[in-house]
């Protein structure tokens, strides 16, 4: 008899905005690879992934439609925003 073994990995879901979808090239960001427990490891993750993250003056994180401080948990569970500086005049 043989079995069988399948590790499934929930994949963070992130929404991303203005100059932070430009960054990752597209609307969404779905990766089962983010470790991220808090909103400040989440920052750290992009940051490594994708170094244009570095240049941002701030990356406001929203979890589930409300705003979130850098030490907020985290989970696949949640709705994560990413919302870079807004610029206008």
């Amino acid at each position: 008899m043989q079995f069988s073994f399948y590790i499934y990995l929930k994949k963070m879901k992130i929404l991303l905005f203005g100059i932070a979808k430009d960054i990752v090239g597209n609307q969404f960001l779905e990766d089962a690879s983010f470790k991220a427990k808090n909103v400040a490891e989440l920052k750290q993750e992009l940051i490594q992934k994708y170094p244009e993250f570095a240049k941002l003056s701030s990356l406001a994180v929203a979890v589930d439609e409300e705003y979130a401080g850098d030490e907020q948990q985290i989970s696949a569970d949640n709705e994560i925003a990413i919302i870079p500086p807004v610029s206008g005049g």
